[in-house]
């Protein structure tokens, strides 16, 4: 069917609007928290998470497209940059896709990020680099640093229901 990605930076609230959105997607719904790879590397070698990042990503998207042929809608829930775009046009063929971007600002990812009860990231200074990824690309961002997860997901549901956030 397709293949929904919901992107943005670290601390952007990725996890918690797709907990709210995939009750209000249709099934047959697959859902890929991209985080997950990151247990499939067992031993990076010299490359590190610079080097492993491009695989990842490559990764889940080709995890997607036999999902989607077969019918689903699928979610995957990670943070990807918008410069992606292209490469996941290359991976997924066929396959229509949406791109939403949440991108809010650099403060509430960087507070959001060091709150986290598992993972936190208390000196977010080192990934303003990795923030500044999302501002690339063509992607229209969702641009808000008050709305919670639910009423995010309300308007995702609608936008991706009015093809808002088609890939073309």
């Amino acid at each position: 069917m397709s293949v929904i990605f919901l992107s943005g930076p670290i601390g952007a609230g990725k996890t918690a609007v797709a907990k709210a959105l995939l009750p209000l997607l249709p099934a047959p719904l697959s859902y890929i928290e991209g985080d997950t790879f990151w247990s499939f590397i067992r031993k990076g070698g010299d490359g590190g998470l610079r080097e492993n990042f491009p695989v990842l990503v490559r990764s889940m998207t080709a995890a997607a497209v036999p999902f989607a042929r077969s019918g689903f809608r699928v979610l995957i829930d990670f943070s990807i940059p918008p410069t992606f775009v292209d490469t996941a046009r290359k991976i997924l063929k066929e396959v229509p896709f949406e791109f939403v971007l949440l991108r809010p600002s650099l403060e509430v990812c960087a507070k959001r990020a060091a709150s986290r009860a598992e993972g936190a990231i208390t000196d977010y200074e080192m990934l303003r680099n990795f923030y500044a990824r999302f501002e690339e690309g063509s992607v229209a961002p969702i641009c808000d640093d008050t709305a919670d997860p639910a009423s995010l997901a309300h308007r995702i549901a609608e936008g991706l229901e009015l093809g808002h956030f088609r890939v073309r």
